[in-house]
């Protein structure tokens, strides 16, 4: 693949193909992408907290990459995106998206799928 399809893998949503060689590739990594609007209060608490969830227990077990929409609005169409701070686990399937400002941890990982409810 060159320079070129890598550029455009990463600002698109994956085919199906791609989810299956990243899950492979990755094994149980979690792929989160949180989408934010500039560094507004909102969005810098949601950077934070998804942070510390994850720091706190799964540490070196994910990747977050953070997407301010107001940067690259075409990634933001192509997810879809129609509220900020979204984040958006791309993987291990199945995809699963969250709004808001990721305070409420227990909510976040059942929300997430990571953890079950009680």
């Amino acid at each position: 693949m060159n320079s070129k399809n890598n550029e455009q893998a990463s600002s698109r949503p994956p085919t199906t193909e791609e989810f299956e060689t990243a899950l492979e590739r990755k094994g149980s990594r979690y792929i989160l992408r949180l989408y934010v609007s500039g560094m507004t209060p909102r969005s810098q608490r949601a950077i934070e907290n998804i942070k510390n969830i994850f720091e706190t227990s799964y540490k070196g077990s994910y990747d977050l990459e953070v997407i301010d929409v107001y940067q690259h609005p075409e990634q933001a169409k192509e997810s879809q995106i129609l509220a900020v701070p979204m984040l958006i686990k791309q993987l291990p399937l199945p995809i699963r998206r969250l709004i808001g400002d990721m305070s409420d941890e227990e909510r976040v990982l059942v929300g997430l799928g990571i953890r079950k409810t009680e």
